[in-house]
């Protein structure tokens, strides 16, 4: 702040705050905490206080730039000082940079790795960086600390809601440019909250892969999935099967993509809108009811559609059985979407990554802020709302069957 109120001590801040019976007290003495805290960085990066005379100082003083910082406490509108020489960014705000920070890393594995002068100095350019190697070597070595702790977290409390999403990216493998998978799994906690709870790379979307993905977290302590949403890849479906042995979902966003896949582009629309209907409806009888009648409407002209549609009515219908406030989240992989776009509009500046480890640092980042905001947002499910799902009863031990117990007598004989 280039006026008076930018050179009040806290203590007069917060009592001027006071005074205003309209004032957001909190919100205020954090502005105004953060202010003071990036006063004094300032100056002992310049080696000198606000009006202080000295002959080695660094630099001086140049007004100062606005900047938004979202709290918990509000939207802040700080007020960053700015160096006549150099530039300063304050230290409480860098957490809000993972994401580029990664970005910076993909440069370095790209001079480790060999790619071309050219195709480094234009990833450097249109991030708009200036870096030396040993710097972004440094940032590397950070950020892959924070990726391990955030892939290897245990998971604690239930998660009755799990989606499963990939994303492919081009990955260089060998000395040839693979297309390689990005999966995601989002998960909705039993508190309300949205988390992303695991995320890795793959050679393909093979069910081996998915299998073990799952596993792994499982492994860290995921419990209580009641309902695992994703598309209809096959290696995904038995997977979830296997491990997790939840009733699944069909996104019907994917579904409704796969539909029009077999229609012409003129038929789109009055396809999307007759099958768009069935998920609005209701109660899972009225679904049923619109299901047979888009059946019925479709057999004569589209009899693939209609057949499609048959074969997938319980997969898509799934979310019904579940409270009818949560219907709308969970008929789809749409949370995933935001994230999927965020990941790519970062991805298409990279255009191929160097290695698994770099492209895995780099989703690990965004993971991490998103999971950030989710934290100190609005929860996706109420936890009264998510109270009817918890409550709902558990799954019973696996008793041992006829057969088992002969096996037990005969070894106990």
């Amino acid at each position: 702040m280039a006026g008076q109120q930018s050179r009040m001590t806290i203590e007069e801040v917060v009592r001027k705050v006071l005074r205003d019976e309209h004032a957001d007290v909190i919100k205020e003495s954090v502005r105004a905490v953060a202010q003071e805290i990036m006063e004094a960085e300032v100056s002992e990066l310049i080696g000198a206080g606000r009006g202080e005379r000295t002959e080695d100082r660094a630099t001086h003083r140049n007004g100062y730039r606005s900047r938004r910082w979202d709290t918990r406490a509000g939207e802040i509108e700080l007020q960053i000082p700015k160096l006549r020489q150099g530039s300063y960014f304050p230290g409480f705000l860098q957490p809000r940079k993972r994401s580029e920070q990664a970005l910076v890393s993909v440069v370095q594995q790209a001079y480790v790795c060999g790619v071309s002068t050219r195709r480094v100095d234009q990833l450097v350019e249109s991030l708009g960086l200036r870096i030396s190697k040993s710097e972004v070597s440094r940032i590397a070595g950070l950020l892959d600390e924070q990726v391990q702790a955030f892939r290897q977290r245990p998971l604690e409390g239930r998660y009755p809601y799990l989606f499963v999403d990939a994303k492919v990216e081009k990955v260089r493998d060998g000395g040839r440019v693979a297309r390689k998978c990005v999966v995601i799994a989002h998960a909705v906690h039993e508190s309300g909250r949205r988390e992303i709870i695991g995320l890795d790379v793959g050679e393909a979307e093979t069910e081996a892969f998915w299998r073990d993905f799952l596993r792994s977290l499982v492994a860290r302590g995921l419990v209580g999935v009641q309902l695992a949403i994703s598309d209809a890849h096959p290696g995904l479906k038995n997977a979830l099967a296997q491990v997790l042995g939840a009733p699944w979902q069909r996104c019907t966003v994917h579904f409704l993509r796969d539909l029009r896949g077999h229609v012409r582009k003129d038929q789109h629309d009055v396809l999307g809108a007759l099958v768009r209907g069935i998920f609005t409806a209701g109660s899972l009888q009225e679904a049923r009811q619109r299901f047979g009648e888009a059946i019925g409407q479709l057999e004569a002209r589209l009899p693939k559609i209609a057949a499609m549609l048959e074969e997938a009515e319980d997969d898509v219908l799934a979310f019904y059985a579940f409270p009818a406030e949560h219907w709308s989240k969970l008929r789809s992989t749409n949370p995933l979407e935001r994230f999927n776009r965020e990941i790519g509009r970062r991805t298409d500046v990279v255009g191929i990554f160097p290695d698994d480890a770099s492209l895995i640092r780099l989703v690990s980042m965004l993971a991490i802020e998103a999971n950030d905001e989710w934290l100190v947002g609005r929860s996706y499910i109420s936890k009264q709302s998510m109270a009817t799902v918890l409550s709902a009863p558990k799954e019973q031990p696996l008793t041992m069957t006829i057969d088992d117990q002969e096996v037990a007598e005969l070894v106990a004989a």
